[in-house]
């Protein structure tokens, strides 16, 4: 079990978020997540971590990515983990190309980073192939987190932590 706790402060606002940064791990937080919109979210990771660091908090920054895979591919530079919503990940290119296509190189950045991910399922951000195929059910669900795991294991990518959420007991308990 790990400690943690995300930021409410703008992600732009470097010196809020260190500060209050440098308040979660006081407490006892041993990761610190920051929500990451946009690309200038994500560079200002690099501030944010750049202030932590030299202030002697050593904590792992997670960058919470929701709904454009080009944020995580510059998150992934500057946090120790990136979150991604393979929901939101893969509605964005389902038609434009194959979601391996597009998730390979956030691997490969991530590996060069030594920045690890977390596949972060959510019950009520199921992808339109997902829904179609599945429903919103707690197979929809497993599936959605599988095809994002595939492509870790054929690409040797083990850095690799899951969370998958619904607020429908029913469906998760199941």
């Amino acid at each position: 079990i790990r400690i943690q706790s995300m930021t409410n402060t703008s992600t732009m606002d470097t010196e809020a978020c260190v500060e209050q940064a440098k308040r979660i791990v006081d407490a006892g937080g041993e990761y610190v997540r920051l929500t990451t919109q946009g690309v200038k979210e994500a560079e200002n990771l690099m501030n944010i971590n750049i202030g932590l660091r030299s202030q002697g908090y050593m904590v792992p920054l997670v960058a919470d990515v929701h709904f454009n895979p080009k944020v995580a591919d510059v998150a992934a530079q500057y946090a120790e983990k990136v979150r991604i919503n393979p929901g939101n990940y893969a509605d964005v290119y389902k038609r434009q190309q194959k979601i391996h296509d597009r998730f390979v190189p956030f691997l490969n950045i991530c590996k060069e980073n030594h920045t690890a991910i977390r596949i972060g399922v959510n019950h009520g951000s199921l992808s339109d192939r997902i829904m179609s195929r599945y429903g919103d059910t707690p197979e929809g669900m497993v599936e959605s987190c599988m095809e994002f795991l595939r492509i870790c294991v054929a690409e040797h990518f083990t850095d690799v932590v899951i969370s998958i959420k619904a607020s429908n007991t029913v469906v998760m308990v199941k």
